[in-house]
């Protein structure tokens, strides 16, 4: 075996890309070098332009955060130590916070499937019919849980479940969005062979798209279910159930040690919940 086949195929790739795109700039004329080079300037300038533009506006100064690095150090100072006797009083909103997400995940896949396969430039079956599919779900993705929360807690009233049906509608123009570019993305060869076949369009969905796509359709939705439990975390804050009650509780009544035990459950539920999810996603892949 030489050395080069020694060598990860990762590595190989990079390598191949690195002499492609060397052979690439030498085939270049100086003028098309200079050409690229002009427009690769242009786009950092006006990049540069934008970011000043939107920070004069937004008041971004780096002076007054550093002017407020001691009250931050002030506030996580006054957290220590936490208040672990009040760990047993957040176990089962924890609990409940995990709750909200499976099922706002969950339930979330039955609407994102079929408006995914709505909103496939590839598969849909007539133009307003994408066009249509594709506003639903750019209209649910576009409006946070929090808003969705509200809403529903002013409908069906405070707890977990107005918490579910808020991660319910986001999860879905999300998971909806991302299934619909995978299903964009698969190998039109199959898809064109059960057409010349004669075959309807459930069954080229049936043989041509999902095989080619649960893959990316379960990694999708396990990576939701991870950006759920942090979503989930905080619709407490408007009463939506899960342990966000707890915590702005805590803040609101300045018992930061009680607050400290809060975030250190979040961040290790987050943390078990995205170790987890990669595993998964590493045994799929």
């Amino acid at each position: 075996m030489s050395k080069y086949e020694a060598v990860p195929a990762h590595v190989k790739d990079l390598d191949y890309q690195a002499h492609l795109k060397s052979l690439l700039d030498s085939a270049m004329t100086p003028k098309e070098k200079y050409r690229r080079l002009a427009i690769q300037l242009v786009i950092l300038v006006a990049a540069v332009i934008v970011l000043v533009w939107a920070g004069k506006d937004t008041d971004v100064s780096p002076t007054h955060f550093i002017q407020g690095l001691p009250a931050i150090a002030g506030y996580i100072w006054r957290m220590l130590p936490p208040d672990w006797t009040y760990a047993p009083d957040i176990w089962g909103p924890t609990i409940e916070t995990i709750q909200i997400a499976i099922w706002g995940t969950f339930l979330s896949i039955f609407l994102a499937l079929p408006l995914a396969f709505l909103a496939s430039r590839n598969i849909a079956p007539y133009r307003i019919v994408f066009e249509g599919a594709r506003l639903v779900l750019n209209a649910l993705r576009g409006v946070s849980e929090l808003v969705f929360a509200l809403v529903f807690v002013s409908a069906v009233g405070l707890g977990p479940f107005p918490g579910i049906l808020a991660l319910t509608l986001h999860n879905a123009g999300m998971l909806g969005k991302f299934c619909a570019e995978a299903i964009e993305a698969v190998d039109p060869g199959p898809v064109e062979a059960l057409n010349a076949t004669g075959a309807t369009w459930s069954q080229t969905i049936v043989y041509g798209i999902i095989p080619q796509a649960i893959p990316h359709f379960i990694t999708y939705t396990l990576y939701r279910f991870e950006v759920s439990i942090r979503a989930a975390t905080v619709l407490g804050l408007v009463g939506a159930g899960g342990v966000g009650f707890h915590l702005i509780s805590s803040i609101r009544l300045f018992d930061y040690q009680r607050t400290a035990v809060v975030l250190i459950a979040i961040v290790v539920l987050v943390a078990v919940t995205d170790y987890i999810g990669t595993r998964i996603r590493a045994k799929i892949i």
